[in-house]
Protein backbone atom coordinates (compact mmCIF):
# COMPACT_ATOMS: atom_id res chain seq x y z
CA UNK A 1 0.00 0.00 0.00
CA UNK A 2 2.89 2.00 0.89
CA UNK A 3 4.76 1.23 -2.24
CA UNK A 4 1.09 2.29 -4.17
CA UNK A 5 0.75 5.59 -2.45
CA UNK A 6 4.89 6.24 -3.17
CA UNK A 7 4.12 5.69 -7.25
CA UNK A 8 1.25 7.75 -7.11
CA UNK A 9 2.54 10.64 -5.37
CA UNK A 10 5.66 10.58 -7.83
CA UNK A 11 3.63 10.29 -10.38
CA UNK A 12 1.62 13.20 -9.31
CA UNK A 13 4.36 15.26 -8.85
CA UNK A 14 5.83 14.37 -12.48
CA UNK A 15 2.80 15.73 -13.71
CA UNK A 16 2.66 18.87 -12.22
CA UNK A 17 5.91 19.75 -12.33
CA UNK A 18 7.41 21.46 -15.07
CA UNK A 19 9.71 19.09 -17.58
CA UNK A 20 10.98 22.17 -19.09
CA UNK A 21 14.56 23.66 -18.60
CA UNK A 22 15.55 26.70 -18.64
CA UNK A 23 18.22 28.56 -21.32
CA UNK A 24 21.20 27.40 -22.38
CA UNK A 25 24.20 29.16 -24.13
CA UNK A 26 23.80 29.14 -27.58
CA UNK A 27 19.73 29.02 -27.71
CA UNK A 28 18.21 30.69 -30.34
CA UNK A 29 14.71 32.39 -29.14
CA UNK A 30 11.73 33.61 -31.16
CA UNK A 31 8.75 35.20 -29.56
CA UNK A 32 5.38 36.96 -31.27
CA UNK A 33 2.78 38.03 -29.64
CA UNK A 34 0.93 41.80 -29.10
CA UNK A 35 2.59 44.47 -28.31
CA UNK A 36 1.43 47.61 -26.68
CA UNK A 37 3.15 51.02 -27.03
CA UNK A 38 1.37 53.58 -24.76
CA UNK A 39 3.33 57.17 -24.96
CA UNK A 40 3.63 59.06 -21.76
CA UNK A 41 4.22 62.13 -23.51
CA UNK A 42 5.52 65.47 -21.96
CA UNK A 43 5.03 67.99 -24.64
CA UNK A 44 6.93 71.63 -24.50
CA UNK A 45 4.78 74.22 -25.59
CA UNK A 46 3.83 74.74 -29.15
CA UNK A 47 5.86 77.18 -30.93
CA UNK A 48 4.73 79.61 -33.71
CA UNK A 49 6.51 81.79 -36.26
CA UNK A 50 4.08 84.66 -35.41
CA UNK A 51 2.95 84.38 -32.11
CA UNK A 52 6.00 82.84 -30.57
CA UNK A 53 5.92 80.24 -27.85
CA UNK A 54 2.61 79.07 -26.76
CA UNK A 55 2.45 78.51 -22.67
CA UNK A 56 0.68 75.75 -21.98
CA UNK A 57 0.07 74.36 -25.37
CA UNK A 58 0.85 71.12 -26.30
CA UNK A 59 1.11 67.57 -28.79
CA UNK A 60 -1.00 64.70 -27.98
CA UNK A 61 -0.73 60.68 -29.11
CA UNK A 62 -2.57 57.73 -28.72
CA UNK A 63 -1.72 54.37 -28.00
CA UNK A 64 -1.40 51.28 -30.22
CA UNK A 65 -1.01 47.54 -30.33
CA UNK A 66 0.88 45.71 -33.21
CA UNK A 67 2.01 42.28 -33.84
CA UNK A 68 5.55 42.09 -32.00
CA UNK A 69 8.39 40.19 -32.92
CA UNK A 70 11.48 39.41 -30.19
CA UNK A 71 14.87 37.55 -31.23
CA UNK A 72 17.28 36.64 -28.78
CA UNK A 73 20.41 34.60 -28.29
CA UNK A 74 21.52 33.13 -25.11
CA UNK A 75 25.87 34.15 -24.95
CA UNK A 76 25.47 32.00 -21.61
CA UNK A 77 23.00 30.43 -19.51
CA UNK A 78 22.82 33.72 -17.72
CA UNK A 79 22.90 36.35 -20.38
CA UNK A 80 21.96 37.09 -23.95
CA UNK A 81 21.20 39.76 -26.55
CA UNK A 82 17.55 40.44 -27.41
CA UNK A 83 16.24 42.44 -30.47
CA UNK A 84 12.43 43.73 -30.21
CA UNK A 85 10.71 44.30 -33.75
CA UNK A 86 6.79 45.27 -35.00
CA UNK A 87 5.21 45.90 -37.52
CA UNK A 88 4.36 49.27 -37.77
CA UNK A 89 3.31 51.47 -35.22
CA UNK A 90 -0.17 53.91 -36.10
CA UNK A 91 -0.71 57.00 -33.63
CA UNK A 92 -2.54 60.21 -33.87
CA UNK A 93 -1.24 63.69 -33.07
CA UNK A 94 -3.13 66.18 -31.67
CA UNK A 95 -3.02 69.70 -30.69
CA UNK A 96 -4.59 70.50 -27.02
CA UNK A 97 -4.78 72.99 -25.00
CA UNK A 98 -4.40 76.33 -27.57
CA UNK A 99 -5.92 79.37 -26.01
CA UNK A 100 -8.49 81.79 -26.79
CA UNK A 101 -9.39 82.39 -30.02
CA UNK A 102 -6.90 79.82 -31.39
CA UNK A 103 -8.61 76.88 -29.51
CA UNK A 104 -10.09 76.14 -32.77
CA UNK A 105 -6.93 74.72 -34.03
CA UNK A 106 -7.37 71.73 -30.98
CA UNK A 107 -7.71 68.60 -31.66
CA UNK A 108 -6.36 65.17 -34.05
CA UNK A 109 -3.68 67.16 -36.37
CA UNK A 110 -1.84 63.86 -38.06
CA UNK A 111 -1.47 60.00 -38.04
CA UNK A 112 1.46 58.83 -38.15
CA UNK A 113 3.27 55.63 -38.46
CA UNK A 114 6.82 54.22 -36.25
CA UNK A 115 8.97 51.61 -36.46
CA UNK A 116 10.97 51.50 -32.95
CA UNK A 117 13.72 48.70 -33.31
CA UNK A 118 15.57 48.02 -30.02
CA UNK A 119 18.15 46.16 -28.89
CA UNK A 120 18.88 45.37 -25.51
CA UNK A 121 21.10 42.88 -23.15
CA UNK A 122 19.36 40.65 -20.73
CA UNK A 123 20.39 38.82 -17.80
CA UNK A 124 18.24 36.12 -16.29
CA UNK A 125 19.59 35.70 -12.38
CA UNK A 126 17.49 32.61 -11.27
CA UNK A 127 18.92 29.08 -11.17
CA UNK A 128 18.55 27.55 -14.72
CA UNK A 129 16.18 24.54 -13.38
CA UNK A 130 13.44 26.46 -12.54
CA UNK A 131 10.59 26.72 -15.42
CA UNK A 132 9.89 30.15 -14.21
CA UNK A 133 12.60 32.64 -15.92
CA UNK A 134 12.49 36.41 -14.94
CA UNK A 135 14.63 38.77 -16.52
CA UNK A 136 16.46 42.14 -16.56
CA UNK A 137 17.30 44.15 -19.84
CA UNK A 138 19.16 47.28 -20.68
CA UNK A 139 19.36 48.61 -24.63
CA UNK A 140 19.14 51.15 -27.17
CA UNK A 141 16.23 52.33 -29.09
CA UNK A 142 15.56 53.41 -32.50
CA UNK A 143 12.67 55.45 -33.61
CA UNK A 144 11.68 56.29 -37.17
CA UNK A 145 9.16 58.46 -38.04
CA UNK A 146 7.15 58.14 -41.17
CA UNK A 147 3.75 58.08 -43.37
CA UNK A 148 2.76 61.09 -41.39
CA UNK A 149 -0.63 62.88 -43.08
CA UNK A 150 -2.17 65.49 -42.01
CA UNK A 151 -6.09 64.63 -40.94
CA UNK A 152 -8.62 66.36 -43.65
CA UNK A 153 -10.12 68.15 -40.51
CA UNK A 154 -6.46 70.16 -39.72
CA UNK A 155 -6.28 71.05 -43.37
CA UNK A 156 -9.28 72.60 -43.26
CA UNK A 157 -7.78 74.63 -40.67
CA UNK A 158 -5.11 75.43 -42.22
CA UNK A 159 -2.06 72.95 -41.43
CA UNK A 160 -0.33 71.53 -44.23
CA UNK A 161 2.53 68.85 -43.81
CA UNK A 162 4.19 67.41 -40.38
CA UNK A 163 7.65 66.06 -40.14
CA UNK A 164 8.59 64.06 -36.98
CA UNK A 165 12.53 63.59 -35.99
CA UNK A 166 14.09 60.18 -35.91
CA UNK A 167 15.34 59.46 -31.87
CA UNK A 168 18.05 57.44 -30.38
CA UNK A 169 17.46 56.61 -26.58
CA UNK A 170 18.05 54.23 -24.12
CA UNK A 171 15.63 51.53 -23.45
CA UNK A 172 15.17 49.79 -19.99
CA UNK A 173 13.01 46.02 -19.49
CA UNK A 174 11.67 43.17 -16.90
CA UNK A 175 10.31 40.32 -18.51
CA UNK A 176 9.69 37.12 -17.61
CA UNK A 177 9.84 33.53 -19.63
CA UNK A 178 7.71 30.65 -18.15
CA UNK A 179 9.11 26.86 -19.85
CA UNK A 180 5.20 25.53 -20.89
CA UNK A 181 7.93 22.35 -22.56
CA UNK A 182 11.43 22.15 -23.30
CA UNK A 183 11.28 24.23 -26.14
CA UNK A 184 7.56 26.51 -26.15
CA UNK A 185 7.54 29.31 -23.35
CA UNK A 186 5.28 31.73 -22.26
CA UNK A 187 6.71 35.54 -22.25
CA UNK A 188 5.80 38.95 -20.73
CA UNK A 189 7.78 41.81 -21.20
CA UNK A 190 7.38 45.77 -20.02
CA UNK A 191 9.82 48.59 -21.18
CA UNK A 192 10.50 52.02 -20.87
CA UNK A 193 11.82 53.51 -23.74
CA UNK A 194 13.38 56.98 -24.06
CA UNK A 195 11.74 58.12 -27.08
CA UNK A 196 12.49 62.29 -28.57
CA UNK A 197 11.33 63.74 -31.17
CA UNK A 198 10.16 67.16 -32.59
CA UNK A 199 7.43 67.85 -34.82
CA UNK A 200 7.25 70.85 -37.56
CA UNK A 201 4.09 71.47 -39.30
CA UNK A 202 2.97 74.62 -41.46
CA UNK A 203 -0.26 76.47 -40.29
CA UNK A 204 -1.46 79.35 -43.01
CA UNK A 205 1.93 79.39 -44.19
CA UNK A 206 3.56 80.51 -40.75
CA UNK A 207 6.02 77.41 -39.18
CA UNK A 208 4.69 75.88 -36.31
CA UNK A 209 7.20 73.39 -33.97
CA UNK A 210 7.06 71.58 -30.71
CA UNK A 211 8.97 69.72 -28.87
CA UNK A 212 8.13 65.99 -27.51
CA UNK A 213 9.35 63.23 -24.85
CA UNK A 214 7.13 60.23 -26.06
CA UNK A 215 9.11 58.09 -23.28
CA UNK A 216 6.48 55.46 -24.04
CA UNK A 217 5.67 52.33 -22.10
CA UNK A 218 5.54 49.07 -24.25
CA UNK A 219 3.87 46.08 -22.90
CA UNK A 220 4.52 42.59 -25.15
CA UNK A 221 2.45 39.28 -23.97
CA UNK A 222 3.37 36.11 -25.90
CA UNK A 223 4.24 33.01 -27.06
CA UNK A 224 8.39 31.56 -27.91
CA UNK A 225 9.83 29.26 -29.28
CA UNK A 226 13.58 27.93 -28.61
CA UNK A 227 15.44 26.78 -30.99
Amino acid sequence: MRTTLLAASALALAIAAPLAHAHKAGDIIVRAGAVTVDPREDSGPIQHATLGTVTGSGATLDSNTQLGLNFAYMLTDKVGIELLAATPFSHTVGVRDMPGIYAGLNGDLADIKHLPPTLSAVVYPLDSNSAFQPYLGVGINYTVFFDEEVTSSAKDKGFKGLSLDSSWGLAFQVGADYMLTDSLMFNAQVRYVDISTTGTTSLNGDRVKVDVDVDPMVYMVGLGYKF
